[in-house]
């Protein structure tokens, strides 16, 4: 198979003989052509990969001929619709945007399920991790990025009391990292310390033999503490038990990577807090790897607020070092997994670091003396101060169960609030038994002794050798279990939604294909109680189905409340049967010059009435921006807030063959009532039928200007190439009239 960028991806193929799919390959990639200065396009670049084969540019790109430079740092995006057939169709825009890291968030509550979860059931607040989930992703993985051109590394959790069978599970299909830390489990799922560090050593032995990137967890520290930012001492030594754990289990450094999240964000003095704990990480833990991940503590539901703080980290992370570079949704503090919002994170990271190229050239972190110096030496010196402490009182176990952990203290201070767990307790507990003497296991990638010796002496460095490999070396011994459910399967869902797939019906949609979810966005001039359930009736009013608002931010205590809603549309669109006006026809340049140079043009031009925005038309007149002055067009420019009838007389002075008049400003339609003014001057003054009316403006729809009496309107994004060609044909067809 293979993916036409035209063509939607068929999950129906992904699902066709999966049982008989095979990962082509396994471990984690690291992006190619990196610490190398590269051209693209006009500009030389310092710290970027090497480019796509296919991709989605950033918006402005196009004023820089469609480039799309990629950062160095590996891309993150985090799934989590809870249903998988859908985050497939994620991924491959993720991937067209830039993500190589698809981490895919388990639904809740998979940690304390003591097994494998069998059959692809629909999930809350994540996806099922099934082996079928898990192999059908990987799948499209494997033609997303033969796409794009760039090799994708695919990862989820090893964690919960399963941890070990999720791991081999993952070394079977082809996963490229996951989340392993054994602190997690105990902190946060209360899994009994014993078990949680032996589960931890087997998997991470199994994640070693796969070649996986570890990501730990120690970050969950300043999500959950009271003050995060006093946690940072904590986090240190988090890092450094889990990394050293991994080590002498037989991980790689170089697969060991931090996950290193800021523990503030603004209006705290976030980059004095932050960027002396992100020097003293780094500082700390060479020859690792940084994952470097945004807060989200403190996140709320203002997705402008949380791409600030986004930037803020990303910043850090370019003055510092990030291997991989995560991205949480902006969209995280409203817990709405949409499709859109995925792709804004990767796209804010993309643009961020790419317009920080080289920063580091130009830009010195004080390091030898000064507040930096000071704060990092503190922070480091504290952290040695707490691991000391947890030698002298027994461990890390006893240092749990007497409530070290994620207590807001700044240690040494202490204010009591830390997790406390029993050495004796917890899920699990009394479940570790200790290997006989003989043990023996006839498989790949065992923890511990093995007595393979005493069976075959050669089969010692390959024990699965005394059975023909195992499902490591021989995939066909994994037992595939498809969907159990006969209501709750992925064929159920996509039957639900069938007429939506094979047909030219749609739905707008931000999780789920069909799931007709809109977002409306509206200022009402109420208090922010009044203005949230003003919202939902108008939501409702509008024929909205299970409206709700997801967000809700003061603009000014009496004044108003920007409020935003979600809800259903109850019906579909037949795009069929739509009325689409043909796209505009452009001309090529060497058409238009030759047009013009048989018959030589003059326009009169201006942003007209009180609008002083002249970047827009410029671009369209300028030679400068390819602009219509290019193909020979002579363009007289009045200015800005030029009265309508001045525009006009100019057109009658100069004898013009055009007038273009630009409006910005939309406030009670002015726009439309200049454009209406104009036609009507120049009928006024008899020149109507001479001169073609071109108006143009971010805010402008061409039906509603043709309304009006004008030839044509422009909107956003229109270039010079399309508006001379209109001129050229429109002033072709008033001679033929004649």
């Amino acid at each position: 198979m293979e993916l036409k960028p035209n063509e939607k991806l068929s999950i129906e193929n992904i699902l066709k003989d999966l049982d008989k799919y095979r990962p082509r390959r396994r471990g984690w990639t690291w992006r190619k052509g990196t610490g190398q200065k590269r051209k693209i396009w006009q500009f030389e670049y310092h710290d970027t990969s090497e480019n796509l084969k296919q991709s989605q540019p950033l918006p402005a790109s196009k004023y820089f001929d469609n480039i799309d430079p990629q950062p160095e740092p590996v891309i993150t995006t985090e799934i989590a619709s809870g249903r998988f057939e859908d985050d497939i169709r994620r991924m491959r825009m993720a991937a067209w945007h830039g993500a190589d890291h698809i981490m895919v968030i388990r639904t809740a509550g998979q940690s304390h399920i003591d097994g494998l979860i069998e059959g692809t059931p629909q999930g809350i607040g994540g996806i099922p991790v099934t082996r079928k989930q898990v192999r059908a992703q990987r799948k499209a993985l494997d033609l997303i990025e033969d796409e794009v051109g760039r090799p994708i590394n695919y990862h989820s959790y090893v964690s919960g009391v399963a941890g070990p069978e999720v791991a081999v599970m993952f070394a079977e299909e082809g996963v490229n990292g996951a989340h392993q830390d054994p602190q997690y489990n105990v902190l946060y799922r209360d899994i009994n310390m014993i078990r949680s560090f032996v589960d931890a050593a087997s998997a991470k032995k199994v994640m070693a033999w796969a070649d996986m990137a570890q990501i730990d967890g120690a970050h969950n520290a300043n999500a959950t503490a009271r003050e995060a930012w006093k946690v940072m001492p904590e986090l240190m030594v988090q890092h450094a038990l889990n990394s050293i754990f991994s080590v002498k289990v037989g991980m790689k450094k170089g697969n060991i990577c931090l996950s290193t999240v800021p523990p503030t964000a603004p209006p705290a003095p976030c980059m004095r807090l932050d960027l002396p704990y992100a020097v003293a990480l780094r500082e700390f833990f060479t020859g690792y790897r940084m994952r470097a991940q945004m807060n989200t503590k403190y996140m709320e539901s203002s997705t402008r607020e949380a791409t600030v703080t986004h930037v803020l980290n990303l910043m850090i992370s370019k003055l510092t070092s990030a291997d991989i570079q995560s991205t949480i949704t902006p969209d995280e503090g409203r817990n709405v997994p949409w499709h859109i919002y995925n792709i804004e994170a990767v796209d804010t990271a993309k643009q961020a670091l790419v317009g920080m190229d080289g920063l580091e050239e130009m830009v010195e972190i004080k390091r030898d003396k000064g507040e930096l110096a000071d704060r990092v030496r503190e922070i480091k010196e504290r952290a040695v101060l707490f691991m000391e402490e947890i030698l002298e009182v027994g461990g890390y176990f006893k240092a749990v169960q007497d409530g070290f952990f994620v207590d807001s203290g700044y240690y040494p201070e202490r204010n009591g609030d830390g997790i406390a767990r029993q050495i004796d307790g917890g899920v699990a507990a009394g479940t570790i038994v200790e290997r006989d003497k003989d043990y023996m296991t006839p498989v790949t990638a065992v923890f511990g002794y093995n007595n393979v010796a005493q069976y075959d002496k050669t089969a010692v460095d390959n024990p699965s050798k005394l059975i023909g490999g195992c499902t490591f070396e021989d995939p066909d011994k994994i037992v595939y279990i498809d969907e159990l459910d006969e209501t709750d399967n992925v064929n159920v869902r996509m039957e639900e939604n069938k007429e939506l797939r094979n047909s030219t019906k749609i739905k707008p949609e931000m999780e789920w294909l069909g799931d007709g979810t809109i977002l409306i966005t509206m200022f009402l001039p109420a208090e922010a109680r009044t203005a949230e359930f003003a919202a939902i009736e108008i939501g409702k009013k509008l024929g909205l189905e299970n409206v709700e608002a997801i967000s809700r931010e003061i603009m000014q205590e009496a004044e108003g409340t920007r409020v935003e809603i979600k809800g259903k549309v109850p019906f579909t669109i037949d795009t069929s049967k739509l009325v689409i006006p043909p796209k505009p026809e452009v001309m090529t340049d060497d058409e238009i010059r030759e047009e013009i140079d048989a018959h030589p043009m003059k326009i009169v031009a201006a942003t007209v009435g009180e609008d002083e925005h002249s970047v827009g038309l410029r671009e369209i007149i300028d030679i400068k921006h390819g602009g219509i002055e290019q193909y020979g067009i002579k363009c007289v420019y009045l200015g800005t807030s030029v009265p309508v009838e001045k525009l006009v007389d100019a057109a009658i002075e100069e004898k013009a063959d055009a007038i273009l008049a630009s409006t910005i400003i939309s406030h009670d339609n002015v726009h439309y009532k200049n454009m209406k003014k104009i036609h009507e001057l120049c009928v006024e003054k008899g020149i109507r039928d001479k001169v073609i009316i071109a108006t143009g403006g971010t805010q402008v729809s061409n039906e509603l200007a043709v309304k009006t009496g004008v030839d044509v309107g422009f909107g956003r994004g229109s270039k010079g190439s399309e508006v001379a060609t209109f001129l050229v044909k429109k002033r072709r067809e008033m001679r033929e009239k004649k």
